[in-house]
């Protein structure tokens, strides 16, 4: 008995000295991470790291974009020390106070709803979008404010296609194709080539190169705005991509030489309606305008009237002023308007993607995924881009 005691003994200084030197290396470990990495790491000890002895919570606002809800708990359902949550819109406010993570979607989140959002940590959004988060406001209450760089998750490539996909279907008449069909037509309507136009990338950002490096082979020439094209904040070489770039102060001289205008810049205080009249009127006639960003860069009066007059020869958008969009508005009832359900972003792909991370679209879903459990975990984060 004194035998095994003593043995028992032994074991357990041995097992302290084993937990004690692990600990010190885990110290070592944070000691050594970037400031922000520490940051990081630190929102999790309130949440359950070690042994997972807590639950971490997501929650998704809204039952729009179903999918990214849907892959994320898929991502997820092996962890059961991860909850994820879809709520209506309309009661996020009610139940924020219970969750860790917020998946934003479409949901507006004021300094009201933040303020109750007391467990919160971190505030994300699928792709660059954040013009409905008050950054100020949870910047104050200590919750970080991320996005999903569309470059990593399959979104940025998801929204050129699109955007391909549109400038075609009004360049070929979409909606007097399947009036045709419907009439057993044959050799109607006759569309336009994208072939030798002049195209005009509003924002050449990750989305704006992935549509550059696609409409390159069309044979097509290439004007781009974007604010700084310096070396480092633009990852491409430009050589052979961009025939002709500016800056925001350029727009109108470059609207002039443009037969397509494709907008993906991002939504702020100072883009908000900037595809208005002056801009419009600057246009050849009959030129198009294609639009995968948000609904608001385009001033709708002056769309609506320039559709009217004829000066724009068509219309192709995947976002609208208001979403879901009214599907019985005026704009709609001109044949030369194509409208998408805001799906550009919205593939296979892209959706499991972002799920690990998080949980969006179908790349999206895994970066959901991946930094509720890095925040559970006390880990860094090396998916998301956080703006504050």
């Amino acid at each position: 008995m004194a035998g095994a005691r003593s043995a028992a003994i032994r074991l357990t200084h041995s097992s302290l000295f084993l937990l004690s030197r692990a600990a010190a290396a885990a110290a070592t470990r944070r000691t050594h991470l970037p400031p922000s990495s520490r940051d990081y790491s630190k929102m999790a000890s309130s949440v359950g790291i070690n042994g997972y002895s807590a639950v971490t919570r997501v929650l998704f606002c809204g039952h729009y974009w179903p999918a990214s809800t849907i892959y994320t708990k898929e991502y997820l359902q092996k962890y059961p020390f991860i909850q994820v949550d879809e709520v209506g819109l309309e009661h996020v406010p009610d139940v924020i106070q219970n969750y860790h993570i917020c998946v934003v979607k479409n949901k507006c989140i004021d300094s009201d709803i933040i303020a109750k959002a007391t467990k919160m940590k971190i505030i994300m959004q699928y792709g660059v979008g954040l013009e409905g988060v008050d950054i100020n406001a949870a910047t104050e209450h200590k919750i970080k404010v991320a996005r999903i760089p569309g470059s990593t998750t399959g979104n940025a490539t998801a929204c050129a296609e699109m955007a391909i996909y549109l400038t075609l279907g009004v360049l070929r008449k979409q909606k007097e194709m399947d009036a045709a069909v419907i009439r057993k037509d044959l050799g109607l309507p006759v569309g336009e080539t994208i072939f030798g136009k002049t195209i005009l990338i509003l924002g050449f950002g990750a989305i704006g190169m992935e549509i550059a490096k696609r409409l390159r082979p069309f044979g097509v020439k290439i004007l781009a705005t974007k604010r700084n094209w310096s070396s480092n904040t633009v990852s491409c070489d430009l050589d052979g991509l961009v025939d002709k770039k500016g800056g925001p102060e350029d727009m109108y001289e470059l609207a002039r030489e443009a037969d397509i205008v494709i907008t993906c810049m991002t939504l702020n205080n100072e883009s908000v309606g900037i595809v208005n009249h002056k801009f419009l009127s600057a246009l050849k006639k009959g030129s198009y305008l294609i639009n995968i960003a948000r609904g608001r860069l385009l001033d709708y009066t002056a769309v609506f009237n320039h559709l009217e007059s004829g000066h724009l020869g068509g219309l192709g958008i995947d976002v609208a002023w208001t979403e879901p969009f009214d599907p019985e508005d005026p704009i709609l009832k001109f044949p030369n308007v194509i409208i998408t359900p805001h799906i550009a972003g919205i593939t296979e792909y892209s959706y499991r993607t972002m799920a690990k991370v998080c949980t969006c679209f179908s790349a999206m879903h895994k970066v959901v995924g991946d930094v509720a459990l890095k925040l559970h975990a006390g880990e860094p984060f090396n998916e998301i881009e956080f703006v504050n």
